[in-house]
């Protein structure tokens, strides 16, 4: 069984390992092109949605609203979007909706960074793979028949000429390992912060439509600003008394 191992990894080499580093390395390039254009279409300016999500809502007008965060196309407005549709049930029910929408905003923005991650993890311990078989050939080398009967003769020229050229070619394969390895790595790390920065922006839109929820659904709040507003309506009746009496007299004369 080991002999037989020891000629399918001395005939196969180092080629194969090669192949697939080259093969992974491919596939991470397309993951993270897809996943660039997928970030790129699902981006928006929190620091201008916020404001105007706010006027509209103060506004009292959620048509408006949601047809804004539906126009952002973005992870940001999907998510308060869907706490919006539950705003007639009170400010737990859109709390709890947003959570779920970015649970499952997460999940979309994630997909495929795990294959980065895997990559960035093991394809070092792939390119390993080079050193050993590597190894394994050398010691075959040394071991083969006339290599024995020689080894007086020719010990000073076998090293050279079998031994370590067959090191150094397996060598490439964890150099190439290491090339596929750290991109990857850093690739997946950018795309896990933009994971959780545009899931904090949610979050900050979120807190804006929860603010004005649980400011409407409170009693003494709604009795303030009834207060308020009748105090706003009697100080504009007061000054518009006298240009109203001024009017009158004008007509009357």
């Amino acid at each position: 069984m080991i002999e037989q191992l020891t000629r399918l990894m001395v005939s196969s080499g180092a080629t194969w390992v090669l192949w697939l580093l080259f093969g992974l390395s491919f596939a991470s390039v397309a993951v993270a092109f897809e996943r660039m254009m997928a970030f790129r279409k699902t981006h928006s300016d929190v620091n201008e949605l916020v404001p105007k999500l706010r006027r509209l809502l103060h506004a009292d007008d959620h048509e408006q609203a949601a047809k804004l965060l539906h126009d952002a196309g973005s992870v940001e407005g999907r998510v308060v979007a869907a706490g919006l549709a539950e705003a007639d049930f009170g400010s737990a029910a859109p709390e709890e909706a947003m959570a779920a929408a970015i649970g499952l905003e997460r999940k979309r923005l994630e997909t495929r960074l795990l294959f980065l991650g895997t990559v960035g993890n093991n394809a070092p311990f792939v390119g390993l793979l080079g050193p050993v078989m590597g190894i394994v050939g050398a010691f075959e080398e040394l071991g083969k028949p006339q290599a024995m009967t020689n080894a007086m003769a020719a010990a000073g020229s076998l090293a050279p000429e079998r031994v370590m050229g067959t090191i150094a070619e397996a060598l490439v394969a964890t150099a190439v390992g290491l090339v596929v390895a750290i991109p990857a790595v850093a690739v997946f790390n950018y795309f896990q912060g933009r994971v959780t920065a545009a899931l904090a922006d949610a979050e900050t839109l979120g807190h804006v439509l929860l603010a004005h929820l649980r400011a409407e659904h409170d009693p003494d709040l709604i009795e303030k600003r009834a207060a308020r507003r009748n105090a706003r309506a009697a100080t504009e009746a007061k000054h518009s008394t006298p240009a109203a009496a001024h009017a009158a007299q004008g007509a009357a004369e």
